[in-house]
């Protein structure tokens, strides 16, 4: 069940009133990269759709076409955490999928709404999170295990290869960048936790707005703390 990102993304543009002019520069990209990504001409790199979304305030789930379901008010919202609306077991034909650039592919994985964010990911050979190289930082603590192939991850300034059997666990604040560098499929499954939570919590820096406000983000926490349904 692939996503239609660029219409959903140029839906939610368009909905705030925002032009493609003054989301490319906020972002720091061209006017025709929006564009195209929202005509499906191409497709966005992972840091690319993380920006794009926390400008225009929308989540991962709007992105996939699985919004959040709304919290029952009431004594329900005390005995049932949210998440426990979500059917227990989800087919694989059913999982949301993106398509992003350079041959990034994630599906996401039963427990929409839950604690942890779970994803099946591939980077084909040359893949990368970030075409141009920018490190990632977002909230949330990641765990990964790679299935196969092999991957690259850049942490900080240290670099570590992984391959089947490996894993790894860290603060997603921290610098990241994934890469396949080798000749073959790399795919593992993540889970990320506390993403929501570390969002809402991390202060606005001085001088900007709340997101979705079509203003310039100043810097790469600014850039996806709005991420709270991530």
């Amino acid at each position: 069940m692939t996503a239609d990102i660029g219409a959903r993304l140029r839906e939610a543009r368009l909905q705030q009133g925002l032009s493609l002019r003054s989301v490319a520069q906020a972002l720091g990209v061209s006017a025709s990269l929006i564009s195209q990504v929202e005509t499906g001409k191409t497709q966005p790199s992972v840091s690319t759709l993380y920006a794009l979304v926390t400008h225009l305030g929308i989540s991962i789930d709007d992105v996939m076409g699985t919004p959040a379901r709304a919290v029952p008010e009431g004594p329900e919202a005390v005995v049932m955490p949210a998440y426990a609306a979500s059917p227990p077991v989800q087919r694989a034909a059913d999982n949301p999928v993106l398509e992003m650039e350079n041959g990034v592919r994630w599906e996401r994985l039963a427990g929409e709404n839950g604690p942890a964010d779970g994803l099946l990911v591939s980077y084909d050979p040359g893949a990368s999170s970030s075409i141009e190289g920018k490190l990632m930082r977002h909230a949330g603590i990641e765990y990964a295990y790679i299935i196969e192939g092999r991957l690259t991850l850049q942490l900080d300034f240290d670099t570590y290869v992984l391959e089947p059997g490996d894993s790894m666990y860290f603060d997603s604040v921290r610098p990241h960048l994934y890469s396949n560098n080798g000749d073959v499929v790399a795919r593992g499954v993540w889970f990320v936790f506390g993403r929501r939570q570390q969002n809402l919590a991390m202060p606005t820096a001085p001088g900007t707005e709340p997101r979705g406000a079509g203003v310039p983000l100043s810097s790469a926490v600014d850039v996806l703390r709005a991420m709270d349904d991530l």
